[in-house]
């Protein structure tokens, strides 16, 4: 089972890193919104977990522009 992260936005959601698997209750835009994200910067976040895991700090990643 892969690393779920939290993604802070207007809505409360969990993205599974691995597999792009989003669960919580928000509008589809906002899906579409957060899985554009997700696709563009899928490989920093996989660098991020790796950070977390060794307890090192995380490297920012731009928002959706």
């Amino acid at each position: 089972m892969g690393s779920p992260i939290e993604v802070n936005s207007e809505y409360e959601i969990t993205l599974e890193i691995e597999t792009g698997i989003v669960t919580g209750k928000f509008p589809r835009r906002a899906l579409t919104a957060v899985l554009e994200w997700y696709s563009l910067h899928k490989g920093e976040l996989m660098e991020n977990w790796k950070l977390v895991e060794k307890r090192e700090p995380l490297k920012k990643i731009k928002p959706l522009e």
